[in-house]
Order: structure tokens, then sequence, then C-alpha cells
């Protein structure tokens, strides 16, 4: 179980060095029962590798021992969790060849962008180091002038944590690398279709010099049997997750009995508007960052993509150019930019919802077919005139397929944009100064990419509003999340 011993170019060394079993108060081991669930690569659909399948007690013990080294690690220098952080961030960086094949294999996305998820990854770490030296307090004279106010941040204790398959190394770094930074020791709960990527980050923590108990790793397929006991316990104080706007309305429910804190990181809708006076060139590869990104699987993916009328089917034109030309394939072929969609499920929703919206009077540009032989993989689609009320317009695509709405007015098509449950992100092209800030500030979303496709950076406050989330990952106050803030009255 040592990726250090490969080279990252053999899938099969590769996956035999890397680990399996449950990660648990500094030790792997296998579940109590000895249970174990298949991982599958989604380009040929064949079992990659068995993973230890958790129980419900195995989740306890892996709590117990997050509960067990807390107070000693809340006393660790921030120097010393600084360094362990650093030592994790050279670590991803020196294994990203093997730790790219490894995602690739089992999530699907062409090497290259496994390779950018790595060294994304690893800043979130390179981040939260520094973050760890500035955790700051405050003093106070009081109004009356006869006491003072002592203003103390202290570390949360026990997290859960988890994370979803589509960005299996960079969502557990995020949530990771504060809680580190903060403090607090933790119980990582990966999606059962991407855990290899976890573990062996689990792995690299350890090598890092990170304590036993500070990071259990917790690989299961009943999710909700092995993590409930453990929000209800008492013993956690916080639940960071990452995934979809139902699930987490559920744990925010079984949060409620114990009022854990809670960061929550969920679905989105993201409107992306492209106005008559912006730049076509930047607006089309705007919108193939946007989109295409992670096979358009990801929660800031463009779901909605409204351009003005006059400009409407020349931006068409020009992103089914774009969309049409892109090689899919399995993601460890050179020169494959599209890979496979996650699972048969994942397919079957996209293949839905471009039915829906042609049956509603949608044009196909390009695309629209699911081919047929092994893996899940889903064409490039463009479609065009793609009607309000259609599933496309409403729900997350999660897939490789731009729905073209077309506007006439700003006032129209913010009404439009923010006509959602969601507010996670937007997306804003054009060259007018007003107009942009105008539309920024009008938009109901927790982020706005203002001429660019892509917002997710280490360094910035990554989070939505309405039921796209709660709280804020990244940036200087991601931190602030696995931290609680005590007030000490002293009086003179």
């Amino acid at each position: 179980m040592d990726l250090r011993s490969t080279d990252g170019t053999d899938p099969a060394r590769t996956l035999a060095h890397a680990p399996t079993e449950l990660l648990i108060d500094g030790a792997w081991s296998p579940a109590a029962s000895g249970a174990t669930f298949p991982v599958s690569d989604p380009a040929t659909g064949q079992q990659l590798a068995l993973v230890a399948d958790a129980s419900p007690a195995d989740g306890r013990r892996a709590l117990d021992a997050a509960v067990g080294a807390q107070h000693a690690f809340a006393a660790t220098a921030p120097r010393e969790r600084y360094d362990m952080l650093m030592r994790s961030y050279e670590l991803l960086l020196e294994r990203i060849d093997d730790l790219a094949l490894l995602m690739t294999l089992e999530m699907g996305k062409p090497l290259g962008e496994s390779r950018g998820e790595i060294a994304y990854a690893a800043e979130f770490f390179r981040h939260f180091a520094s973050e760890a030296l500035r955790i700051d307090g405050g003093y106070q004279q009081a109004p009356a002038g006869n006491a003072r106010f002592l203003i103390a941040k202290q570390p949360v204790g026990p997290c859960l944590l988890i994370t979803p398959w589509n960005f299996p190394m960079a969502m557990g770094t995020r949530k990771i690398g504060p809680a580190i930074a903060a403090g607090c020791t933790s119980v990582v709960k990966p999606a059962h279709q991407t855990p290899l990527s976890m573990l062996a980050l689990g792995a690299i923590l350890l090598d890092a010099g990170v304590p036993r108990g500070v990071v259990n790793i917790v690989t299961c397929t009943a999710a909700g049997d092995v993590m409930e006991p453990l929000i209800r316990s008492g013993l956690a104080r916080k639940l960071s997750f990452t995934g979809s706007t139902a699930v987490g309305k559920v744990l925010l429910e079984q949060c409620a009995d114990k009022v854990l804190r809670t960061s929550m990181e969920l679905g989105g809708n993201a409107p992306f508007i492209v106005f008559d006076d912006a730049d076509l060139d930047e607006a089309v590869a705007g919108a193939m960052a946007a989109k295409m990104r992670n096979m358009g699987e990801a929660c800031t993916a463009a779901n909605r993509i409204y351009v003005q009328r006059p400009v409407a089917e020349e931006f068409s034109r020009r992103l089914a150019e774009a969309m049409g030309a892109l090689r899919v394939g399995p993601g460890t072929e050179d020169g494959v930019q599209v890979g496979p969609l996650i699972d048969a499920a994942g397919r079957a929703k996209v293949v839905q919802l471009v039915a829906d919206a042609t049956d509603r009077g949608a044009r196909v540009l390009t695309g629209g077919t699911a081919p047929d032989g092994a893996g899940f993989f889903y064409p490039p689609t463009v479609l065009v005139d793609v009607p309000g009320d259609s599933r496309m317009a409403r729900e997350e695509i999660f897939g490789p397929v731009a729905s073209i709405i077309p506007f006439d007015t700003e006032d129209e098509v913010v009404a439009a944009a923010n006509d959602t449950a969601y507010g996670l992100v937007s997306y804003v092209f054009t060259g007018g100064l007003r107009r942009a800030l105008r539309v920024a500030e009008a938009l109901e979303s927790g982020m706005v990419g203002l001429n660019q496709g892509v917002v997710s950076n280490p360094a910035a406050p990554f989070g939505g509003i309405k039921e796209s989330g709660l709280g804020r990952e990244g940036g200087a106050v991601g931190i602030d999340e696995f931290l609680e803030v005590k007030y000490i009255g002293i009086s003179v």
C-alpha cells in the first residue's frame, strides 16, 4: 500500500499499491465484518479494486479515535500544524502522476484534468498551512471602562467530513486542510464510487506526520447507516458535507438533534449570461471552461446559458463547433478531452434531460445521442432554444450538455437567472463596466464569474446561498468554519 514505489504509468501496478482498507487511529484495517465493495472503471465497467465496506461499528471506532486524539491535537503549536500541511502539500505534488492515474481510473476524467485536480487539491493544504499561523483573537475595553474583553478562537472539535465523487481529492483537502489548521480531528467518508483517491490521501497524511487518530477514513456503501449514528452520537461537533441538496437537507435535520455546526456545499443551477457587447471569443472560451470541466459533472458547471438575441446564433454556432471538436474516450488515452460519466444512472439522467428538452422544442446543434458500447460515455452536446419550463432549465444537468436560451433585456435575464431555488455561482460576460457591476450585484448567488468561466480558487471563499448551501470553504474565512469564538470577561 505504497504509491511511492510506482511511477504513474502502469494502471495495474498503481492499483496494486493503492490502499483499500479503513484508516482508523493511524492504522489500516479491514472492516470488522470483512465486507468489501467493488470500485469500477466508468470507461469500461470493469472492476478496479475491492475496498473495505465499513459498518456502523467501524464508523464508531473511527469517531472514538478522533475524539481520543482531539485534546492533544488541539494543543499542538500552529507551526506544527503548518509543517504537517506543507509536507502533505509537497507529497501530493511529488506523487502527482500516480494519484492522477488512480483518480482517472476510478472517476473517468482525462489524465490532464486529474493532474490539475491534484495540483488544485495540494493548494488547499498550502493555503490553510498559512491560515494556521493567522488564527487571531481580540482585546477590547468594555464600554463602561471597568472590564476587558478577551476574544479567543478555539477548535470546534471532532468533525465529520463527507466528500463527493466528482472531485475526490480536492473536496477532501478543502475540508481536511482547514480542520488540521484549526486543530480539529476528523472522520472522513468519501463517496463509494471514488474511495481510492481519498485513501491515497490518507497515506500521504500519515507519511507527512499527521498524528494517529487526527484523520480517519471510513469507506462504505451504506452511508446513512454509518454516518447517522455518528451525527447523533453527541461526540462530533461539526459536519461538513459536499453533495446534493436533497441529501444535505436530510443531514441538516440529523444535525439539529445535537446542534452540530454545519458547512453545506450543495447543488447548483448556474446561469451563464452573455450580453451582446461581450467579446464572443472570450465568452465561448469561458463557456467551455464553465461547462466542460470534469465532463460537466460539477456543481459550478454552467447549467443555463442565456445569450442576448442579437448574438445568440453566432455564439451557438461557435460553441457547437468547439464542443463538437472535443475528443471523447477513456481518460487514460492520449489526446482524450472528455471521459465517461460516473455511472449508468448519471448518464441515464443526461439522456432523459436531453429527450425532455427536445420533446419541448429544443434543437440539437451537435451531439445528443449516447453511443453504444462499454463505458458511460455521452458526447458533448449543444441544444438551442431550450424552453424555460424544460427539466434541463430547472435541474442540474451534471453532464457535457450546453443548453442555450435566448433573451432580450437585462431585467429579463436577471429575473430568469434568479428564478431558481439554487444560488451557488453565476457567470456574466459583458464589455460594459456599469452593466457588469449591476448584474453581478443583482444575481442571487454566492459567487460570480465576471468575464471568466472558472471561479474556484483555494484563496477565495467558495459557497452558495439559498438551497446551494451554508458557510464558505477556502479563503481567509474558510478556517473560521472550524473555530469557535470564546469571550473571556476580565474585571479590572
